[in-house]
């Protein structure tokens, strides 16, 4: 809104985080068609993002409910649908997408082609790489689940595990960083029918990852790496998110995203970011 945007958020009202400040809010379960479609009502919008479509049924309800009713598409995808194992070490949005092993990458794949086989509504993909914020502990095992509990191990000098060897490269990318670049994207025309990838330009291997959360959480990271494959053998559930993500490395060439927002730039190093997310998960101690 700081960019003179007017805001609105549809979700259920059961969220414990409060609206940004100046948010118009709409209460309905999005995956209900019929609720949604009744709290679109009559307006429109020139842009609508949507966050939580995962499936190409997902997206063809909105396509139902917000045709006609928004000039602007946007459809949050998942840089984990290029290519696996990837090609080339550099990845472009002109890297092939295919994902052998992680359904939800597969079917973020279907939707974007659901959505480049119609012309009902104007559109764009973006394709977010590994996103974090204050609440969120970007580890390679359990990022999202129980983000404190890395923390916790380090603080009492217990071992972390690492998939593969720790070497492989892995980019991050902190909110406010992909937030400048996304904003830029709305109701642009030039943007229409294309995808975009919006990341940092720093890349670390994961071992510096894990010990810059060490010493944000002023400890030492005892590193334990374990084979992708004997994870994936205990955990098979964590299979896709690691052969289909993060065993592979990920560094990305922004220069589409800067070709439309020349003031792109990632300006928040993970040193920095990390810090500020230790920092919010100590000041909580419930």
């Amino acid at each position: 809104m700081a960019e003179g945007h007017e805001l609105w958020l549809l979700n259920r009202g059961r969220s414990v985080y409060a609206p940004a400040e100046g948010a118009r809010v709409l209460h309905s379960d999005a995956h209900d068609e019929e609720a949604l479609a009744q709290a679109v009502g009559e307006h429109e919008w020139d842009c609508v993002v949507e966050w939580i479509a995962y499936t190409p049924a997902d997206v063809a309800r909105d396509l139902r409910v917000f045709e006609g009713r928004t000039r602007h598409y946007i459809f949050i995808s998942s840089a984990s649908v290029y290519q696996k194992p990837p090609s080339h070490w550099l990845i472009t949005e002109s890297t092939p997408l295919g994902n052998p092993f992680w359904k939800y990458s597969q079917d973020k794949i279907s939707c974007e082609h659901l959505l480049a086989s119609q012309s009902r509504v104007p559109w764009t993909v973006v394709r977010p790489s590994h996103t974090y914020g204050p609440s969120q502990v970007p580890i390679g095992v359990g990022s999202w689940e129980k983000p404190y509990t890395v923390i916790d191990r380090m603080r009492r000098g217990a071992p972390v595990i690492v998939p593969g060897d720790g070497t492989s490269l892995w980019t991050l990318t902190h909110n406010r960083d992909f937030a400048r670049g996304f904003v830029g994207l709305l109701g642009r025309e030039e943007a229409l029918g294309e995808a975009f990838h919006i990341t940092s330009d720093e890349a670390l291997i994961w071992g510096q990852i894990y010990r810059a959360i060490a010493g944000a959480a002023g400890a030492e990271a005892n590193l334990l790496a374990v084979p992708t494959d004997a994870i994936a053998a205990a955990d098979p559930a964590s299979l896709g998110g690691l052969w289909g993500d993060k065993s592979h490395s990920a560094v990305f060439d922004n220069a589409k995203i800067r070709s439309l927002v020349p003031g792109f730039k990632a300006t928040v190093p993970f040193a920095d970011g990390i810090r500020e997310t230790i920092a919010w998960f100590d000041a909580d101690r419930s």
